[in-house]
């Protein structure tokens, strides 16, 4: 009985390139109270593995968080056996944008504490008791009222690349330092302005109205799938797209174009670009933003020092690394100081003052 993972990422990439077949690259949550995620766990895991489901799923008592691939032709088999699962029937499922046949390479189903790693000490609120769901032309209707605030619920390299007009982006690194940002600056608004979050596909501004509820706030409302279900409502409806540059994923797509604007920079030269890479040096693997010609320039790295260490023969790599660990710039995602045009401007929260961009 597999109940784990126990191929290379490079040898399920060769199966999937020899298969030929089409896959979707599909994502869906949905928070509910689960007895025992370990059983849940191993069930999906067990027949997931038998139709060629890769990806990233998370359980918790609180629910579970998917992001995932298969075949196509498999999806129905799929379908039915999500619906076989009672908090799972009829679950919304947001289909990307833009589909890869390598956007994930592996199958990991994991138990956590919880789906949305929040930091959260508070067990006194209920996570399903939510604020209002919009669609894309409610939503764009709330943007354009004078007593909405429309907060992005992400992460700035998450925002950084693309975020709704006049959204208030705060320059936070967690979804928790996101929760007492936008509670502290709006705590005098809480009964008149109508706070509207988005972010991806839906799951952090889920959890974040059950908390600004539970706070206090009367008026909330959240993005139905954020914005990957928004671009396809306003592509199947005709309606206006109000969403400035690139959906930042979690997957080896890492983004998917939602218009044609890049809104970001290099941050090695400056340059327009809004195309996240890891250096190419395994010791340090930071996440940030570089262009064409810095690409070229600096063999994928992201300073000179790594391209030294990525030149050098393999087996002296590993010895650098042996016992070194991750680089503390792994977990900067484009704050390292060697980054001359890093984000480093803290958009401040303020219903007054949002974003112009």
């Amino acid at each position: 009985m597999q109940l784990y993972n126990n191929l290379s990422s490079n040898e399920r990439a060769e199966l999937i390139k020899k298969a030929g077949k089409d896959r979707l690259t599909i994502s869906f949550y949905k928070y509910a109270k689960i007895g025992n995620p370990q059983i849940l766990r191993n069930h999906l895991y067990l027949f997931w593995d038998t139709i060629d489901v890769l990806g990233r799923i998370y359980i918790a008592h609180e629910g579970i968080n998917a992001q995932l691939s298969l075949p196509a032709e498999n999806f129905q088999a799929f379908k039915i056996h999500l619906d076989s699962i009672s908090f799972l029937e009829n679950v919304r499922l947001n289909l990307a944008i833009q589909q890869d046949m390598f956007s994930f390479l592996k199958l990991k189903v994991k138990v956590r504490n919880k789906i949305v790693a929040d930091g959260l000490e508070d067990d006194t609120f209920d996570v399903t008791d939510i604020g209002t769901h919009v669609d894309a032309n409610r939503f764009n209707e709330l943007v354009e009222d004078e007593d909405t605030v429309i907060v992005d619920m992400r992460n700035h390299y998450e925002s950084e690349i693309g975020h709704f007009k006049n959204a208030v982006t705060p320059d936070v690194d967690t979804f928790r330092d996101s929760l007492d940002l936008i509670e502290n600056q709006l705590k005098d608004h809480k009964e008149t302005k109508k706070l509207v979050m988005y972010c991806t596909g839906g799951i952090r501004c889920e959890k974040a109205s059950a908390y600004y509820k539970h706070k206090g706030f009367k008026n909330v409302f959240q993005l139905e799938g954020g914005i990957i279900n928004y671009a396809r409502q306003v592509q199947k409806l005709g309606l206006k797209n109000k969403f400035i540059g690139k959906n930042f994923v979690f997957d080896e797509r890492r983004a998917e174009k939602i218009s044609e604007d890049i809104i970001a920079q290099c941050h090695q030269c400056g340059a327009p670009a809004d195309v996240h890479v890891n250096c190419a040096n395994e010791a340090c693997h930071l996440l940030f933003i570089q262009c064409d010609a810095c690409k070229a320039e600096m063999d994928s790295c992201c300073s000179s020092q790594c391209k030294e260490i990525h030149h050098l023969p393999y087996e002296t790599q590993k010895a650098l690394r042996k016992g070194q660990g991750n680089s503390n710039d792994i977990f900067k995602k484009g704050r390292a100081n060697h980054l001359p045009f890093k984000k480093d401007l803290r958009n401040i929260l303020d219903p007054s003052n949002k974003d112009s961009v």
